[in-house]
């Protein structure tokens, strides 16, 4: 059988290379290309169809899509992460602290239906399940939402069994959700507000029960080894503690293999080379001392620093992105 080469390692075979979300992308470009029809007609069906696939493969594609496309492939979700780290890592450098709805809010520039009880999950994972509105840095927030947008069904499911442990449920009588029950459920996230602040559970029964899901589990998750070694280290763990520690985990950022360490996250000569030309030309033209022409210039500069955008979202990305200063201006004030 016909075999293609995986970008990730050796081979696969034809049929599984097919399965691999390629169809999805494919009828994708078709539905946006019967929508837009006499919008590609100009630029050709070949080079649209060009130009489709290579925003997929730059990880450009998700821009200013419907949650629903996002969360649809790993891919897309490992996409937008690497979207909001390249959009606001200055953000970072600059060292300010924001509160969950400020992240909300850039998220919704990007993705303008993104869910909030996504942002809010991976708030409460760097604060512990701290139900208060703390600041939180870039860097804490973003490893954070990597961790919860890139595993979000299995770190429901987790959730699932970790509040059976807490009930006092033994092991043997624990239901390890499926793939299919945990997608039938309703927003499990609503069952992290319930959560007595407790010291945790035992996490031998835990790790157990997580090695039995992860045998049946369709969904991505990390890696085994990496959630064995955080469990062993410790006498309780609780929910958000585990996923804190996931978060933070090296091996499981470089599994999902979209951001850098920690240590380099906010290093990007190239990206800085381009902000201090904008800021010599701010500084020098006459009439931009306003915070309006600054916050011009940034998006100018995440323009330029984030990937080609594809030839069907030209037009929107041009409309969402002047429609979207407002909501810049007032979210810094």
């Amino acid at each position: 059988m016909t075999t293609k080469t995986s970008r990730f390692n050796s081979t696969i075979v034809a049929d599984e290379y097919l399965e691999s979300n390629v169809l999805f992308y494919l009828s994708d470009a078709v539905t946006q290309l019967l929508e837009h029809k006499e919008e590609y007609t100009q630029f050709g069906v070949i080079r649209y169809f060009a130009e489709y696939f290579s925003s997929v493969k730059n990880s450009n594609h998700i821009l200013f899509r419907e949650y629903n496309y996002i969360q649809a492939t790993p891919h897309n979700r490992a996409s937008f992460v690497r979207v909001v780290w390249r959009c606001y890592r200055q953000i970072g450098k600059s060292g300010d602290l924001m509160s969950m709805l400020e992240y909300r809010s850039l998220l919704q520039l990007l993705c303008p239906d993104f869910p909030v009880e996504i942002v809010q999950s991976a708030a409460r994972i760097v604060l512990i399940d701290d139900a208060s509105d703390c600041l939180i840095s870039f860097a804490d927030f973003l490893y954070a939402f990597q961790l919860q947008l890139y595993y979000q069904e299995f770190l429901d499911s987790v959730l699932v069994i970790y509040n059976d442990l807490l009930s006092g449920m033994s092991p043997n009588t624990v239901i390890v959700p499926t793939s299919t029950s945990i997608e039938q459920l309703p927003s499990v996230a609503a069952d992290e507000g319930q959560m007595q602040h407790q010291d945790g559970v035992d996490p031998f029964p835990l790790a157990q029960c997580i090695d039995t899901l992860c045998e049946r589990f369709k969904h991505s998750y990390p890696p085994r080894s990496c959630m064995r070694e955080i469990l062993q280290q410790t006498d309780k763990v609780s929910y958000f503690s585990f996923l804190l520690s996931l978060a933070k985990h090296e091996t499981v950022n470089h599994s999902i293999g979209v951001l850098p360490s920690k240590a380099e996250l906010l290093i990007d000569p190239e990206m800085d080379q381009e902000l201090d030309k904008l800021i010599a030309q701010i500084s020098v033209s006459p009439g931009s001392n306003s915070s309006g022409s600054a916050v011009v210039g940034l998006k100018e500069a995440q323009r330029r620093a984030s990937p080609r955008r594809n030839i069907h979202h030209r037009r929107k990305i041009e409309v969402e992105s002047d429609g979207s200063t407002e909501e810049t201006d007032s979210s810094e004030n």
